[in-house]
């Protein structure tokens, strides 16, 4: 019986409540100083959906560029499926179009359906039948 006395009796070191909510304040105030100098990096990340989904595309229309001798305007023909995007319960951030096909030029964008650094931006990358892929609008 002694022996389950000392367990019970045993005092166990810790952190008091308020020491937890000190520590968790001064993380709150740490993350508000850092996250502006974030901001840039948080857009480029996210800036690189564009740039793969487009290179993507561009694979797909000089495939049907070799086959066909023109350029699609048609996302089915080309068997190009855009991501579903966060507005719409998906992971994307950006939705695509192509807004020119020839027989000889294509041009794809992917516009940003969120801004995200608030500067009331949205973020445009374009490429073309050369696989120039272009920032149009900086976010």
């Amino acid at each position: 019986m002694s022996f389950y006395k000392k367990i019970v009796l045993k005092k166990v070191d810790a952190y008091n409540l308020q020491e937890l909510l000190i520590t968790l304040v001064i993380i709150g105030i740490l993350i508000l100083i850092a996250l502006p100098n974030l901001m840039p990096l948080i857009s480029r990340t996210k800036s690189i959906e564009a740039q793969n989904q487009l290179n993507h595309l561009h694979s797909l229309q000089r495939n049907h560029f070799f086959m066909h001798s023109t350029y699609s305007t048609d996302f089915n023909v080309l068997d190009f499926v855009p991501p579903v995007t966060v507005a719409n319960g998906g992971r994307a951030n950006y939705q695509y179009e192509i807004i020119e096909s020839t027989n000889n030029t294509f041009k794809a964008r992917a516009t940003a359906i969120t801004d995200f650094d608030g500067d009331g931006q949205f973020n445009v990358w374009e490429v073309d039948q050369d696989k120039k892929l272009v920032e149009v609008v900086k976010d």
